[in-house]
């Protein structure tokens, strides 16, 4: 039991089985929306758990995937799957251009450029590119996309299946960068000591640059899967007033934590659906939960309960081995 709760890779199979079987308990739109909002949030929670940086310019990385996605279907093509090629590929290309300049920062100056790059990013979305934007009134594409074999993305069925197996191997990456990577290892290094990793040699730039590029380009698919399940994409997805959302589920879930941001999006969807049915302010709730949650630990749920989870299988198995021991003893006795 002990190896079983150890090992990730387990727990990625097991987490995301009972996350398919759910979609027949609970309506399929809202797993859906869960997918693809931990898939937005998994790049936020691991700069900020893992390298120290805090982003409110996520928005920005996440309409660039669904606008590119978005530009392609309404004016291109009709082919999803190269539309989400598009997307992600156009997000890889701001991100290393972006990257370059931002990470020279450190502390509160990342976190206000950023932004300050979400808010520039609304803006052209919403007005400089309104005549290919359309502004607020976006962009209409569902009936532009073909289906497509083996899995069909011109359906919601279809892009259920494909946006839960990216999912499961968006996970499996985080998991190998996380747990088992050097590069993982010097992210992490980098937020507690980066003096010392500086003076042993390494070069400190192009580690925070490489996350930097990999956290958010995982955005921009997000932002991609986004805009093929609603098949329209407007401003709106890049409003600064959105910033605080994926920092908030990040937290609320276990910044840095393989799976805060699957419990922390489940959470904040599930608090977004039903709770706004009785009170208008639901966000309020969420406040007041991530404020009880990083008083008790600061782990987030899952830091919490990883911890406490660790400490009542090491208490079985120290007691199945004081019992063995004591076993033997009787018939060595004997």
């Amino acid at each position: 039991m002990k190896r079983l709760f150890n090992n990730n890779l387990s727990k990625i199979l097991i987490i995301f089985t009972i996350l398919y079987l759910l979609k027949y308990v609970l309506p399929q739109s809202f797993m859906l929306e869960v997918i693809i909002l931990s898939i937005y949030t998994m790049g936020c929670s691991f700069l900020i758990g893992r390298v120290g940086f805090v982003s409110f310019g996520q928005p920005a990385y996440l309409a660039i995937g669904a606008y590119g996605t978005a530009f392609y279907l309404y004016y291109f093509g009709t082919n999803p799957f190269v539309a989400i090629l598009v997307g992600i590929l156009l997000g890889l290309i701001i991100n290393i251009i972006t990257g370059a300049f931002f990470i020279r920062l450190n502390s509160s100056y990342y976190t206000l450029c950023n932004q300050a790059f979400c808010v520039v990013s609304f803006f052209i979305f919403q007005k400089a590119l309104v005549k290919y934007t359309h502004g607020d009134n976006g962009l209409w594409f569902l009936s532009r996309i073909d289906p497509t074999p083996v899995i069909d993305l011109s359906r919601t069925e279809g892009v259920f299946i494909f946006a839960f197996l990216v999912a499961v191997g968006v996970w499996l990456l985080f998991n190998y960068l996380m747990n088992h990577s050097v590069f993982g290892a010097t992210c992490l290094c980098v937020k507690c000591n980066e003096e010392k990793l500086r003076f042993l040699g390494y070069n400190v730039f192009n580690i925070k640059w490489l996350a930097f590029i990999i956290a958010n380009t995982i955005t921009s698919l997000a932002g991609a899967l986004y805009s093929l399940y609603f098949g329209f994409v407007s401003a709106g997805i890049t409003a600064p007033s959105k910033a605080i959302e994926p920092v908030a589920i990040s937290m609320l879930g276990g910044a840095g934590t393989l799976f805060g941001p699957l419990v922390g999006s489940f959470i904040f969807i599930g608090l977004k659906d039903i709770a706004s049915q009785v009170i208008s302010y639901w966000e309020l709730l969420v406040g007041l939960m991530l404020i009880i949650v990083m008083l008790a630990g600061e782990k987030g749920i899952v830091g919490s309960l990883e911890g406490f989870l660790s400490k009542l299988i090491n208490k079985h198995g120290n007691n199945e081995g004081l019992q063995a021991t004591n076993i033997e003893g009787e018939v060595g006795s004997e």
